[in-house]
């Protein structure tokens, strides 16, 4: 087995202030000084917030008991940390993000699938960040001070949290670093002095809607409501499928698998922290504050404001600034890393302002135009629906091709050159593309969201939403039978060759174009440990 090459000694860090100089390009050995515990703080810290707690929210929303409800989000929270942790370990050994690894599997050109998605998953995450906490502090400034809580009030707060949020990512990752570790602290902090605040009106004893004295058109509803809710909640690990290589590609190549794959894990776990915080003061609200709770216009920030006592109005002011800021920062920071990529006319701080630019426009759209709750849970549900088979694509190819990859190779569509390991044909592998673009479709066909969206075959399941569990069954199935009935090249397999795999030896051919020096020869990912 082909060693790992000897690493350039670390240099240290740069300041907080200085903004970052690297786009997706492979990050250098000695700029690579970053830890597993760096990776949880950051991906914890971008859920340790307020917009969690929103999403914590949904089970009582659907009508669920706590009891329901906290089985759907240990759920949700456990099988989306199981789907997402394989992810984390492409950064390290590539040392730039998963939307460029994923030319390996995709092709040169089909890596712009995980740019998509990551657009998907940064506009709505980033658009929960700035609604939840724009309303949080906006309302806590109303109880505080008597701020008017008209229109005005909110764009204003809007857009001076979207444009801190913004600062932050134009300076990169280490500012972002910085952000997470005190968002972990102090919102941590700040959870654990709401639960004393709350501690008095709890009730786990809260039934919701499906009780033995409801109606059978009401019961009947019960599993769909369930499988909802856990789907919301599965959705928050998930979207961080295709920005964990922002952040691990500054963790070193040696670095054990099992380290870095249990911080991604533990990071998820931890998240319970707001999801149940969520849960309960929502199941507080539906007690006492009721119209909160209406399925036809839910306010959860308005219904913690008004059950919160006066002493906690500002914690929770806070806990809105600084999670928010977290959330923020994680979804926008790697968009705009990305897009920069794509649009090769931009640097990353240009790309980063654009794509910013217009998840403010959406935030404004869907705050003041749309359904917001309902907006949340579909376009949610969606990102499940179409990332998750895009991430069991990468998963399954980097176990066949037992973790090996060649990072010039990985390159090319950034440099805009034509060629090397991962051109296919014509810069597409239309294996994985195929693997994923089906199972996308058949999962969205079966879609079933009650009220919301409901896919032309959602209801063959009885009013179920299997569309989970069949995007992921449909994704590794076809997958690895297309990668046995039609054999990839012997070249995009290092020397141990492949697993559960055929090959077929077929000329490379040569990177051309572009002007751009290659990078480093192919490297051999040491195995998981």
């Amino acid at each position: 087995m082909t060693s790992q090459p000897a690493e350039s000694p670390a240099t240290p860090p740069p300041a907080l202030t200085e903004v970052e100089p690297y786009g997706v390009e492979r990050i250098p050995d000695s700029e690579r000084t970053a830890t597993p515990l760096d990776l949880f703080r950051v991906a914890f810290g971008g859920a340790n917030t307020f917009s969690t707690c929103v999403l914590g929210a949904f089970p009582i929303l659907f009508g669920l008991s706590f009891w329901q409800g906290l089985a759907a989000t240990l759920l949700g929270v456990v099988v989306g940390a199981l789907i997402l942790c394989p992810m984390a370990v492409f950064g390290p050994v590539n040392g730039t993000n998963n939307a460029v690894a994923s030319s390996a599997h995709l092709g040169v050109h089909g890596r712009i699938v995980g740019s998509f998605l990551s657009l998907l998953t940064a506009i709505a995450f980033f658009s929960i960040s700035v609604w939840s906490s724009g309303d949080a502090l906006v309302g806590g400034a109303h109880r505080l001070f008597g701020l008017d809580r008209g229109t005005l009030s909110y764009v204003v707060a809007y857009a001076l949290f979207a444009g801190l949020v913004l600062a932050v990512c134009v300076y990169g990752f280490r500012f972002m670093l910085f952000v997470n570790k005190i968002a972990v602290m102090s919102a941590t902090v700040l959870f654990l002095l709401g639960a004393i605040a709350f501690a008095g009106d709890f009730d786990p004893s809260y039934a919701g809607v499906f009780t033995a004295h409801a109606d059978a058109a009401t019961r009947s509803m019960f599993w769909p409501s369930f499988i909802g809710a856990a789907l919301i909640v599965l959705s928050n690990p998930v979207s961080f499928g295709a920005f964990l290589g922002d952040w691990s590609r500054y963790i070193p190549a040696s670095t054990p698998h099992r380290k870095v794959i249990g911080a991604a894990f533990l990071s998820q776990l931890a998240t319970l922290l707001p999801f149940v915080f969520g849960l309960a003061t929502a199941s507080i609200i539906a007690t006492k504050a009721p119209a909160y709770v209406d399925p036809k216009a839910p306010d959860f920030v308005g219904g913690l404001l008004a059950i919160s006592p006066s002493w906690f109005f500002l914690p929770v002011c806070l806990l809105a600034l600084i999670g928010g800021m977290s959330t923020g920062t994680t979804s926008l920071y790697g968009t705009g890393l990305d897009f920069s990529s794509v649009f090769p006319r931009l640097s990353r701080v240009q790309a980063t302002l654009l794509v910013g630019v217009l998840s403010i426009a959406f935030i404004f759209i869907g705050r003041f135009g749309l359904d917001l709750v309902q907006s949340i849970s579909t376009f949610a549900t969606m990102i499940i629906t179409c990332t998750t088979p895009w991430m069991v694509v990468m998963m399954l190819g980097f176990w066949t091709r037992r973790g090996w990859y060649d990072p010039d190779a990985l390159q090319v569509f950034n440099r805009r050159q034509r060629g090397g390991r991962y051109w296919f044909a014509h810069g597409w592998n239309w294996r994985g593309m195929t693997a994923w673009w089906v199972s996308a479709v058949l999962g969205v066909l079966f879609t079933d969201i009650p009220g919301q969206f409901v896919g032309p075959l959602g209801d063959l399941a009885g009013g179920v939403d299997i569309s989970l569990p069949l995007s992921l069954a449909v994704a590794a199935l076809l997958f690895l039978a297309l990668l046995w009935l039609f054999p990839e090249p012997r070249a995009v397999y290092g020397p141990e060759g492949p697993r559960l795999a055929r090959t077929v030896d077929t000329p490379v051919p040569p990177i051309t174009g572009g002007g751009a020096e290659p990078v480093g020869e192919p490297v051999l990912a040491e195995p998981t440990r």
